[in-house]
Formats: C-alpha cells, sequence, structure tokens
C-alpha cells in the first residue's frame, strides 16, 4: 500500500478566519480550531487537572483574566500570532494547545511554535497528529518558510514529540526563557517548508491516516 493515501483533510483553509469561517485543520482523531472565549470554562477545568502534567515545562492560561489575555493573543486576527486548540474528533474532548508566536513576515517569514497537552490525553499520539496538522497549515495557510521550536533539555516528552516529526536540532540556547520563576536552557529544533514538503509522506504514513482523510477542501 503507498504511503501516498495518508492524507490529512483540511477544511475551511483561510488564511485569516472570518466570523463564519475559521481557520479550521481535520484529521482522522483530532482537529484544530482557532480558541473562541466559549472555550473557556473547559480550557480552565483542563489546565487546573494538568499541573502537575506540565510541571515546569508549560503555564497554560489558569483562570479567567489570563484566558481572556490568551484569547486576544491567539484568538483573534493579529497577524503576529495565530493559536490553536487539539480536539477529539469523537467526543470533543479539548487536548491541547499549538501557539504560533512572533510571525516576522518579508523576508524572514518564521514562526515560534508552543505547544502543550491537557491531562489525560497526553501520551497516546493525539498531539502528534495534532503537531502535523498544525505545520500543513503553518506551510500552507500561513504560509511560513521556517517554524522553530525550544525544548528544555529534560523535557523527554517534549524531546520525544519533536524527534517523531523530524525536526532538525539546530544548537542548544543557555538560559534561554524564564519559567517558573527560572531561567531554562533549551534545545533549538526548526522545520523549513522544504523539509515538511519532503518529510510530509513519511510522517503522515506512521500516523496511518485513512485514505476517507485524503481530500483538501474549502467548506462552504
Amino acid at each position: 500500500m503507498s504511503p501516498a493515501r495518508f492524507e490529512p483533510r483540511l477544511v475551511e483553509s483561510i488564511i485569516m478566519p472570518t466570523r463564519n469561517s475559521p481557520l479550521l485543520a481535520t484529521g482522522s482523531r483530532v482537529h484544530l480550531r482557532r480558541p473562541r472565549k466559549s472555550d473557556e470554562a473547559a480550557f480552565l477545568r483542563a489546565a487546573r487537572v494538568s499541573r502537575a502534567l506540565h510541571g515546569r515545562w508549560a503555564k497554560a492560561p489558569s483562570t479567567r483574566g489570563e484566558f481572556t489575555a490568551f484569547i486576544k493573543r491567539y484568538g483573534g486576527k493579529a497577524p503576529a500570532h495565530v493559536g490553536f486548540l487539539v480536539f477529539r474528533n469523537t467526543d470533543g474532548a479539548l487536548c491541547g494547545v499549538f501557539n504560533f508566536s512572533e510571525i516576522v513576515r518579508n523576508a524572514f517569514n518564521s514562526a515560534y511554535l508552543g505547544y502543550y497537552a491537557f491531562a489525560p490525553h497526553a501520551g497516546g499520539g493525539l498531539m502528534t497528529e495534532g503537531f502535523a496538522l498544525a505545520l500543513d497549515v503553518a506551510f500552507g495557510e500561513l504560509g511560513l518558510h521556517r517554524v522553530e521550536v525550544n525544548v528544555q533539555p529534560t523535557n523527554r516528552r517534549s524531546l520525544a514529540l519533536v524527534a517523531r516529526l523530524h525536526f532538525f536540532c539546530e544548537g542548544y540556547s543557555r538560559r534561554y526563557v524564564k519559567i517558573a520563576g527560572r531561567w531554562r536552557d533549551h534545545v533549538r529544533f526548526a522545520m523549513l517548508a522544504e523539509d515538511w514538503r519532503r518529510l510530509r509522506r513519511d510522517v503522515l504514513a506512521r500516523l496511518r491516516w485513512p485514505s476517507s482523510d485524503r481530500k483538501r477542501r474549502t467548506a462552504d
């Protein structure tokens, strides 16, 4: 069976969402969409039960004020920031977050990508599929050339995730980001648009997306 058959379906694929047509990407197990104010209760509940999972690796918004700021930054039309929530297709469970930050256009055309899963959905492959969908959006609808990811060197789960997506390790950044009151070292990874075009088929084959998910289309 040819790996070419394993491709996701991207639905309502537009660069800047409108009220009636939000940017959305759908795979066989999960789908991504922009965060909304109506997600507040589910998001804060997921953040609360995921504190132990996130530890010192990530800090999800945990109050109404922080969530409002999150929506303003990642859920609106700000050109430099685009965020996505990950939902399981079968029941709509909130599984995680992918945020593209500091999007710079023109000659650079790059962004930083941050992400975290919510308990109890970490470790089941849902975020791996969500990551692939996020990269499809980044190098397709968002038109980026480079996506950079920075991971703390002792965060084994996150290191394994970027490895599964075949990100390239570009270096080590000392005391790079202040998290939980301390400056943390990070390993720097990147994916280029040309890398993703070459690697995408292998990644999708590993995810085993069914043939019914092949088509790309724009919803009405």
